[in-house]
């Protein structure tokens, strides 16, 4: 039990990350940002870069590629999502567009590098901390305690600074806050940034714990949305709880029944909440 326990705090750090990543762009943006499963991919393909082919250290080819993800983000924004917002595009034709615009960086990454997996690991592989009869791996342990901090930093962020009370009014109503002299294009496209480095340092971690292939990001995408509505998409206490609550139900899932099953349960749980308490655990209901 305990090694489920472990399982799904792991599970969890990546939907929070991911989860976190999706709201900010979603609260600020408004639509459904499908592409952002692609920005996981390409930060796991980065490091990749730095590291093994240019031979950069490790760190840095870890901040680099956080950095490249967020700067991604941006030229996605103000390429693509600004032009789309100024032509008073609806939220369904934004939708299509991150949805193409994920199917052609997924193929692109597929040409470029090749659909084999690719591995950033080093090393020989060990059996993991023991803690408590579980066994939790260096990578593993780090990807939990970056999720917290992360989770600190950004509670703190959007309680205490500028940017962050600019992101809630923008995310709140944006057009009173365009009033109150808040430019809404400049919020936007800093949650695109900080989104996205979130989704790379997401895929960075995973990379290094169960390696990489181009279609890696959907599946830790998809159930990171899951999280965030269950947790409520607002609330970034809420994103975490969910994404703990999904992930334990997995876990307990393949215990119970079978690995083969959890994606049903996640969906399923999914469904239930958008029946019983579409907002969430705490999420405000609108």
């Amino acid at each position: 039990m305990t090694q489920i326990i472990v399982n799904s705090l792991i599970a969890a750090s990546i939907y929070t990350l991911v989860g976190i990543g999706f709201s900010l762009i979603y609260n600020t943006g408004r639509f459904f940002h499908f592409a952002h499963a692609a920005t996981f991919t390409l930060g796991a393909y980065f490091i990749y870069t730095f590291n093994l082919l240019l031979h950069i250290p490790l760190i840095l080819s870890a901040i680099f590629s956080i950095l490249g993800c967020g700067i991604l983000g941006m030229i996605m924004d103000k390429t693509i999502f600004s032009t789309l917002r100024n032509r008073g595009a609806s939220a369904l034709i934004m939708l299509l567009a991150s949805l193409g615009l994920y199917v052609v960086l997924q193929n692109s990454i597929s040409v470029i590098y090749g659909d084999h997996i690719k591995s950033i690991r080093v090393g020989e592989i060990t059996e993991g901390i023991p803690i408590l009869g579980a066994r939790i791996t260096e990578i593993q342990s780090i990807t939990v305690m970056t999720s917290i901090l992360i989770l600190m930093v950004i509670r703190l962020i959007l309680k205490k600074t500028n940017i962050g009370i600019s992101l809630r009014a923008v995310a709140n109503n944006p057009i009173l806050a365009q009033i109150s002299g808040i430019d809404s294009n400049k919020v936007i496209l800093f949650s695109f940034f900080a989104g996205s480095a979130f989704a790379g340092l997401a895929g960075i971690l995973v990379s290094m714990d169960i390696d990489m292939t181009p279609s890696m990001g959907m599946a830790p995408f998809m159930m990171a949305v899951v999280a965030v509505i269950i947790g409520g998409i607002s609330s970034i206490s809420g994103i975490a709880l969910g994404a703990i609550f999904l992930a334990f139900v997995q876990n307990l899932g393949i215990l119970f029944v079978s690995s083969q099953w959890q994606d049903a349960i996640a969906f399923g749980m999914l469904i239930i909440f958008l029946i019983i308490r579409p907002q969430g655990f705490l999420g405000r209901r609108i």
